[in-house]
């Protein structure tokens, strides 16, 4: 795909194949370029993530519009990749959904998200949630359309029904706002298989399907989810968590023996790190762009 085509472009692309496309979410820019140096095409900027790495704290509405579309832009800018971003509730009604479509769009990213739980919402893995009237959410996706200014920016509705009211009525969401002019759809939380299957047959525009580390959710690989239809697929906060162990193991040998090498005996080397950070390049433009000594 060509590396010139506009980001929104791009995802559309990737949308429209019959295949599923690996999104794997993140919530910081160093994260966001690991991402595309392993290949993949597209890249999630989580709530969750965000939340965690930006503030240190829990995905319970806390982070503001501003906070979450500039770190979003910033994933995008460092990966490279288009961006898919999670926008929460749109924070408010539908104007402030409005400047949450603008804020997201000048911050450079290719999808986002709008969920139906009121505000603050929480994180689609916690208890309690909440959800708004679907004809409310209906106007705030009819008032996201109206405020983006590139026509390829996809919107998408996701609806968190399924833990609150049941499938059938999640199923029914989704289509009223797949009606209103979504361009994709993600029912967060199917129970099974079966379910899966069901919201597939359901609708018939992309769908997003979500993979959580608290097992509610089936762990369906990328074949499983072609044979359905579902046409995303993202990681809730996996990459963290895999990287936590690493972590943890560093400080804790570092805390017990007082040893760094000891502590970092496999820990990446430094220039695997200043690699990935692409400093390369920057030497580069120093180089490229800093006025030589005259010679006399």
């Amino acid at each position: 795909m060509p590396p010139q085509m506009k980001p929104t472009t791009r995802f559309r692309a990737l949308m429209a194949r019959q295949q599923v496309t690996i999104m794997p979410s993140i919530g910081d820019a160093f994260s966001a370029r690991l991402v595309a140096r392993e290949g993949f095409e597209a890249v999630m900027s989580s709530g969750n993530a965000s939340s965690a790495t930006r503030l240190g704290m829990p995905d319970v509405g806390v982070m503001t519009l501003s906070e979450n579309a500039e770190n979003a832009g910033r994933i995008a800018a460092a990966s490279g990749l288009p961006t898919f971003a999670d926008a929460d509730t749109g924070y408010g009604n539908v104007l402030n959904v409005r400047r949450t479509i603008m804020e997201f769009e000048r911050a450079g990213v290719a999808a986002i998200m709008l969920e139906d739980q009121v505000t603050p919402k929480r994180c689609g893995m916690l208890d309690g949630k909440r959800v708004v009237a679907a004809a409310e959410m209906e106007m705030k996706i009819k008032a996201a359309l109206d405020a983006r200014r590139d026509d390829d920016l996809v919107i998408v509705a996701r609806t968190d029904a399924r833990a609150v009211e049941g499938l059938a009525s999640a199923i029914k969401r989704a289509e009223l706002y797949a009606k209103a002019g979504a361009d994709a759809i993600f029912v967060e939380g199917p129970r099974t298989l079966e379910e899966a299957e069901e919201i597939a047959r359901n609708i018939d525009i992309p769908l997003l399907y979500n993979i959580t580390p608290t097992g509610s959710v089936p762990s369906l690989d990328v074949p499983t989810l072609e044979r359905i239809g579902f046409r995303l697929l993202s990681c809730s906060v996996y990459v963290m968590l895999a990287a936590i162990p690493g972590m943890q193991g560093f400080l804790r040998t570092l805390k017990t023996t007082g040893d760094v090498g000891k502590a970092g005996a496999s820990a990446a080397k430094m220039s695997e790190y200043l690699d990935i950070l692409g400093l390369n390049e920057w030497q580069e433009l120093e180089e490229r762009f800093t006025l030589k000594p005259e010679k006399n």
